[in-house]
């Protein structure tokens, strides 16, 4: 891994591969001048970046310039204040246009030569009007970027069910699709109230132990096939992968709890004695 490559973080939770060509020693948590598309920018160290998000990164990274000041720190202190004052700016005008779109946040970039307004939308929006007049206003490069309420979560940051940092915001490089079946093939109830995000989506976690749940759940019988080892007809009605059990279910009603050990027993016998049938 090489070590001249570091991911710099910027406001909501952004982040970045920068190539540290000069060797500046930096730590962790400490703040640096970067690179910008246009000027510069200023950022938090985060770590040493992955193999896989060098490759990843363009193939010219942009540089990491020096560290932050004491100056550099009260510009990024007073630019913050900057973008409080632009976000209601920004959210008069677009009450102005009559535009159909929520404002999620602001950005000015370290330099003030670009500020970008971040919103969601469920639709296509003609914000030009808006650009001249926010154009007008700043006399700077203005960018409206339209994000999905995915992001819109991660830009603000917040505290999942599980009581820790939301994925998204701490370590999370990039979504994945996530759908209704994960939550299924792990037994869990469908309430959107216990599988969504903060972001009104499904959990990105239901992701993680997927793979595992794939594996464990094939040695297990699934619901609703018939139960070759009960003593008369009757169909699986639900497995527990965790206390290894399956439980079946009689025509009368009646249900039968049967450890996966057993059952697996029972159905080698079975399949044992139509063998040693079939060979006579």
């Amino acid at each position: 891994m090489d070590s001249k490559y570091l991911v710099v973080e910027f406001k909501g939770y952004r982040r970045n591969v920068y190539y540290n060509y000069l060797d500046i020693p930096l730590k962790p948590g400490e703040y640096a001048i970067v690179q910008a598309e246009r000027g510069e920018d200023l950022g938090k160290i985060v770590r040493t970046a992955s193999q896989f998000e060098i490759e990843k990164s363009a193939e010219n990274p942009l540089n990491l310039l020096r560290v932050a000041g004491t100056d550099d720190m009260d510009r990024l202190r007073v630019n913050r204040q900057k973008e409080e004052e632009s976000f209601y700016e920004c959210l008069s005008l677009i009450e102005k246009h009559g535009l159909k779109m929520k404002l999620v946040d602001v950005e000015f970039q370290y330099d003030c030569n670009k500020i970008t307004f971040f919103f969601t939308a469920e639709k296509r929006v003609d914000f030009r009007e808006l650009v001249k007049d926010l154009a007008n206003i700043y006399k700077t490069r203005i960018e409206l970027r339209q994000i999905g309420v995915r992001d819109e979560a991660k830009r603000l940051g917040g505290f999942g069910c599980c009581g820790l940092q939301q994925c998204c915001s701490s370590w999370l490089p990039e979504f994945s699709p996530v759908s209704t079946q994960h939550a299924r093939d792990q037994s869990l109830s469908l309430n959107p109230s216990k599988i969504s995000g903060n972001c009104g989506r499904l959990l990105c976690c239901l992701l993680y132990e997927h793979p595992v749940y794939e594996e464990i759940t094939r040695k297990f019988p699934k619901p609703g096939e018939p139960c070759e080892v009960c003593r008369d007809v009757s169909v699986i009605d639900r497995v527990n992968l965790f206390r290894e059990y399956v439980v079946a279910r009689y025509e009368d009603g009646a249900e039968e709890k049967i450890p996966l050990l057993e059952y697996r027993k029972r159905l080698k016998r079975l399949r044992n004695g139509s063998k040693t049938e079939t060979k006579k």
